[in-house]
């Protein structure tokens, strides 16, 4: 990471610190190729203007990464998520019982259900309601639960409840970010837990990201992506998450644009 100067390495690490969440001083010193005393100074420096938090061994953005809504994210990598979408329900046959889980990519897959037949679908999103409402060849089911506004999908102990009375053939999994290292990432706990009760009830669980969720980690809470695991993506993510995916026995799926 080419940075002139000082002030541009450290207005740099403000920018990692907020768009990636906690940023260690090993991490810092490869990517701008300083030493890592020189990283600490940087530090030190940010954190008494008042720009950073210390952490031990690195440092973290004072104001947590703002989670976008799903409003906003909708339009965002738009051709990248109807590829990824479609391949998805190439992997859905009739008579199946699939779980959909909230989320503008997940979203974009309920669209192409549309003209699908003899499918059950339950779902936590608001997106899939309002896509399938109206098809009658597909069975919909609401899990229910407390409405968080922001992503538009219900949690809590009610979708809990409703998920141990079904089993699924396939789960799609939406996500904050994807990274080798710590698996999926969520803005917060109750999102994380409810994705690994989806996960235990399907046969088959897919993970749709677009590339610009792959080795991003925005937030601090997180799902294990486990071997055997399907991770969706675009021919845009990083190849060096993807080979460390892959070693890790995660199954990785690039799918290209129209």
């Amino acid at each position: 990471m080419p940075v002139n100067g000082a002030r541009a390495r450290r207005d740099q690490i403000v920018h990692l610190a907020t768009t990636t969440g906690l940023t260690s001083v090993e991490e810092l010193s490869r990517a701008f190729g300083v030493t890592a005393s020189t990283i600490r100074r940087d530090l030190a420096q940010l954190t008494a203007d008042g720009r950073l938090a210390r952490t031990y061994g690195g440092a973290m953005a004072l104001v947590a990464h703002p989670e976008a809504s799903l409003r906003q994210r909708t339009g965002e990598a738009f051709e990248a998520k109807r590829a990824i979408a479609r391949w998805a329900a190439s992997t859905i046959r009739t008579g199946e019982t699939v779980l959909l889980d909230a989320g503008s990519t997940v979203g974009a897959l309920a669209h192409e259900l549309r003209t699908a037949d003899g499918l059950t679908v339950a779902t936590t999103g608001l997106t899939a309601l309002q896509e399938l409402a109206d098809v009658e060849t597909v069975r919909v089911e609401c899990l229910g639960g407390t409405l968080r506004p922001l992503s538009q999908s219900f949690l809590g102990p009610l979708a809990e409840a409703a998920l141990e009375r079904m089993t699924f053939d396939r789960v799609f999994l939406g996500a904050d970010g994807v990274t080798a290292e710590h698996g999926i990432c969520e803005a917060d706990l109750s999102q994380t837990r409810l994705k690994e009760l989806m996960a235990r009830r399907a046969d088959a669980v897919y993970v749709l990201a677009h590339s610009a969720k792959i080795g991003r980690r925005p937030f601090h809470t997180w799902v294990r992506l486990p071997p055997g695991w399907t991770l969706v993506t675009d021919e845009g993510a990083d190849p060096h998450e993807i080979r460390a995916l892959r070693a890790q026995g995660v199954e990785v799926t690039v799918v290209g644009g129209e």
